[in-house]
Order: C-alpha cells, then sequence, then structure tokens
C-alpha cells in the first residue's frame, strides 16, 4: 500500500480489521464478505461486524442479491465523509461538555478564586517552561508586549534567529535592546566563534542594539522586559547556568512579578555599568 494510503487510512480512526477490509474492497472493488476474509485473513466470525462498522461509517456500501455484496465508495467520497464524520463526532463532543460545563465551572472555580495570601509564595512568583521552543515562544513574547526596554544577559544570544522579527518590532516602536555577552575567554571555541558571527550580525542589521561583553561568568541567562523599580511593572524569563545538563532537559523560570523583575534589572545594571565593556 503507497504510503499515502497508510497515512490516510491512520486519520479514520478504523481498527486493524476495518483498515484492512477498506484498503481490500478498495482494490479489489466489489466482493462477498467470506471472499473478502479469505483475501484479508479476517476471521469469518468477526467478518461481517467490520463490514456493518465500515457500513455505518458511510465508507462501503452493501449491494443485496444472494448472497449480499459489498464494494467501496469512490475514493473522495470515502475523504468527504470521514472530514464529515469527525465533524459530527466533535459537535457531539462539543454537546456533552457544554451539557456539564456549569457544573464543573461552580465545583472548581472556588479553588481558582482562592485570594493572594492563600497561594503558596512561589505560586506567585513564577511557572516553569522547556528550554528550546516553549522558552524562545516566551522570549519573543517579552519582544512583542515590551512598551519600553528589554535587556538580555546571554552567552552568545545562539537563540537570536528564533526571536530576530519579534526584536525588530519592539526596535521599530521604539523599544531599548540591550544584550549582554558572555567575555569570549568564557566560552567554548564553537561558542566563541558563533558569538562572533552574531555580534557581526547584530552589528549590521540590527544597529539600535547596544551590545556589551561581561567581564565575569554569568550565573544565571535570561530575557526581561520593562523593569520598574517602582515595582509596577516587569515581565521576564531566565534560567540558571547548569552546564553538565543539556538544553533538552533544562526548564526556564517565566514570571511577571514586577519585584522580581526589579531585582534581576539591578543585577544586570550592575553588570552593565561596571563589569562590563563594549563589544568590539
Amino acid at each position: 500500500m503507497p504510503d499515502t494510503g497508510e497515512e490516510f487510512f491512520s486519520l479514520l480512526d478504523l481498527t486493524e480489521y476495518e483498515a484492512a477490509a477498506l484498503e481490500e474492497l478498495l482494490l479489489l472493488g466489489r466482493t462477498t464478505a467470506p471472499d473478502l476474509a479469505e483475501a484479508t485473513g479476517i476471521p469469518k466470525a468477526r467478518i461481517y461486524d467490520v463490514l456493518d462498522s465500515l457500513s455505518e461509517s458511510g465508507y462501503v456500501k452493501v449491494v443485496p442479491g444472494r448472497p449480499k455484496r459489498y464494494e467501496p465508495h469512490e475514493p473522495s467520497a470515502i475523504a468527504d465523509r470521514a472530514v464529515e464524520n469527525r465533524r459530527h463526532a466533535y459537535e457531539r463532543f462539543r454537546e456533552d461538555v457544554e451539557a456539564v460545563e456549569e457544573s464543573f465551572v461552580d465545583a472548581y472555580a472556588p479553588v481558582r478564586d482562592r485570594g493572594v495570601d492563600e497561594l503558596s509564595p512561589t505560586e506567585d512568583l513564577f511557572h516553569v517552561v522547556d528550554v528550546g521552543e516553549p522558552s524562545e515562544r516566551e522570549t519573543r513574547r517579552l519582544f512583542r508586549e515590551a512598551e519600553e526596554a528589554v535587556y538580555v544577559l546571554t552567552k552568545s544570544f545562539g537563540y537570536v534567529e528564533s526571536v530576530e522579527v519579534a526584536m525588530r518590532e519592539a526596535l521599530d516602536r521604539g523599544v531599548d535592546v540591550d544584550v549582554l555577552m558572555l567575555a569570549p575567554e568564557h566560552l567554548s571555541e564553537t561558542n566563541r566563534e558563533q558569538q562572533a558571527e552574531i555580534r557581526a550580525m547584530l552589528a549590521e542589521e540590527f544597529p539600535g542594539v547596544t551590545v556589551r561583553v561581561s567581564d565575569r561568568v554569568l550565573p544565571w541567562r535570561g530575557t526581561f522586559a520593562d523593569p520598574s523599580l517602582a515595582y509596577e511593572s516587569g515581565r521576564g524569563l531566565l534560567l540558571v547556568e547548569q552546564e553538565e545538563i543539556p538544553n533538552h532537559h533544562r526548564q526556564a523560570a517565566v514570571t511577571e512579578n514586577p519585584s522580581f523583575v526589579a531585582g534581576l534589572w539591578q543585577y544586570f545594571d550592575l553588570l552593565w555599568r561596571h563589569e562590563s565593556h563594549p563589544a568590539e
């Protein structure tokens, strides 16, 4: 069977017997239940149930006679019916959910509506996401929602390609973007080369981005936006350096706690003003 056939049958939620029977019918055109059972190896005790199920789904039609024969609908009609079946299934699912939605909300809303004083200290501080696409998606959100400034603390900004569109949009809105990278002597050879390429790209394509290089090893890295010492705003994402753990096994902390973000900014600002130098 062609790969496209395998892919299509897998979308129909058929049993193994139903898929085998439908495939054979499409190849044969029309046949009896016993002959189909023999051709597919489906037990004769099961073949009629299998064909009845395919008929109810609208994939097979029954041709009256002695004996009855079965033939498939045209492939395009089967595809259309598959979509219609899924639509009906969704409508039934939606109706079932709506039937219990009110009682579900009434049962659990009180828990979600607890006051802040009842929450654990960390529950209101941050949540975690996997490092990779989830953390990059959160970083793009920080750039897109920033109103005043975005600060990036990074080794080499190796993920810049995944956020460059959002970063360009932020710059176009007048948002300041400061990037503090780790000094090359603290990087591996591969990361040094990567950082040099990215710094050159930023200088050429993003002249609005200010880049400096940290003179000391960074204990954490991340991105945060719009910090305020008045503790009224700020959002951020950070991860602690754990060189022995590969990125795909790590998680990043996402926070919208203004005072926490203000603390991150104060650390960044000290490094920026006193322990870094302009990128060459």
